[in-house]
């Protein structure tokens, strides 16, 4: 059995859940985040209890990939409920001699020793901020937070000898001595 799957999603107040069919819907204020489950999982809504119970038939609960499944949605709804009351960060920094980044409408152009500006599009609903050779991004979406820092890294990853390269802020380079000269 899941044992994350097992443990109810609290909701916080202010935050409305609703279930029509397989999507599941959670809103606060003006952000909406909406998912659909799978179909060997089921989710219902306690509204006295203020939680959202997500449950597997009895028949599946031997099945790996449908536990799999039973505590991956638990785990999404709980990213859901973060998502619309604290939202979801990651920050970058470009290191490197030229190296910029810059906001050019609603995209990131980066200049990372390449012969060319590259662009990197930002989805609706996330905001990304540049101070200097500092990117944020935030959003409400745990998963589009995630992918577009990781295609801004993919840009240039971190090389091992100089640094040089875009990183996580928290991301620690190994670096490598290099070629020694002399005998």
């Amino acid at each position: 059995m899941s044992r994350l799957g097992k443990k109810p999603v609290s909701i916080p107040s202010g935050v409305d859940v609703s279930v029509s069919g397989r999507n599941v819907i959670v809103k606060k204020g003006d952000t909406t985040l909406e998912f659909e489950h799978r179909p060997e999982v089921s989710v219902e809504v306690d509204s006295d209890a203020k939680e959202v119970r997500v449950a597997i038939d009895e028949k599946d609960a031997r099945d790996k990939q449908t536990k799999a499944f039973w505590g991956l949605t638990r785990a999404l709804i709980q990213n859901m409920m973060v998502g619309v009351t604290e939202g979801y960060k990651k920050e970058l920094e470009v290191v490197g001699v030229g190296y910029t980044a810059q906001m050019k409408g609603q995209a990131v152009g980066l200049k990372c020793g390449t012969a060319n500006t590259v662009e990197v599009a930002i989805p609706p609903g996330i905001s990304v901020n540049i101070e200097g050779s500092k990117i944020t991004i935030t959003g409400a979406d745990k998963q589009a937070v995630g992918q577009l820092a990781a295609k801004i890294r993919a840009v240039r990853k971190p090389e091992p000898y100089n640094g040089k390269g875009i990183k996580y802020i928290d991301e620690v380079i190994q670096r490598k001595q290099g070629k020694a000269f002399g005998s």
